[in-house]
């Protein structure tokens, strides 16, 4: 399978602190894979670093199969980050917002087309935004932003999706219509990469779990069923059954 992110040996250090301390890790097309651990452990450094956003201090990453500073298909990768960055001057909308998500697409100095303006609606309506089309962006919620960000990525409609807490402060319908979308994006042999506290509603459609604690990956394989406790809704669906693995996954939630 061509793989779609390559990191070996990834090392990252933010004002003299080791975040990620030699990572080795392959995703592939058509995979969905969640990456998990507790604050600080070094998640959304990694997808960063992943996409070139982080300098590696150590180690190598592929993007593609080239650096991320070589890397010029940016159409294909759909990001998107934990929060919106709201600037100054105009207030941009809803719509706005979701359409800078086809400028990757766009040739320089061409006018929106229908093929654009589709691609905004559905995403709009897949993240349930259609009626806040016309709202500017920093009047809405953090969660709405939230939403505003995932549809932006939708409407680019690329190979990879790497989201970064994508259900962090969304309600409950809005998280099950995210992994409805996902799993349709999926079927179609997208990749997905997510940086998760628990999986919730996108649990089924996840294929892979990469667990970091500390900086260094502790855990990479299937998502392990929840059974008995681990199934009452809001916990944390990420233990495996095998006893030492469990107890040391167990402790980076702690």
């Amino acid at each position: 399978m061509t793989s779609v992110f390559q990191m070996t040996g990834g090392r990252v250090t933010l004002d003299r602190r080791p975040v990620l301390r030699g990572i080795d890790l392959t995703v592939s097309e058509g995979e969905a894979v969640a990456i998990l651990g507790a604050n600080g452990s070094g998640k959304s450094t990694l997808v960063r670093a992943l996409l070139g956003l982080v300098p590696l201090s150590g180690g190598t990453t592929l993007l593609y199969g080239v650096p991320p500073s070589r890397f010029r298909d940016w159409k294909r990768i759909g990001y998107v980050p934990q929060r919106l960055s709201v600037g100054g001057g105009v207030p941009a909308t809803v719509r706005e917002v979701v359409l800078s998500g086809r400028i990757a697409r766009q040739r320089r100095w061409r006018r929106t087309t229908a093929e654009d303006k589709a691609a905004v609606a559905d995403a709009l309506e897949a993240m349930g935004l259609t009626a806040r089309a016309n709202d500017p962006v920093h009047a809405l919620s953090g969660g709405q932003q939230q939403r505003v960000l995932i549809a932006r990525a939708l409407a680019g409609q690329p190979d990879v999706f790497v989201m970064d807490e994508p259900t962090a402060g969304v309600d409950a319908a809005s998280q099950q219509a995210l992994a409805d979308v996902l799993a349709t994006l999926v079927a179609k042999g997208r990749t997905v990469v997510l940086v998760m506290h628990e999986l919730g509603p996108l649990e089924p459609l996840i294929s892979r779990a990469v667990v970091l604690r500390d900086g260094v990956i502790v855990h990479d394989g299937k998502p392990p069923q929840a059974v008995g406790v681990h199934a009452r809704p809001g916990h944390d669906h990420v233990h495996p059954h095998g006893p030492a693995e469990r107890d040391e996954l167990l402790r980076w939630t702690s």
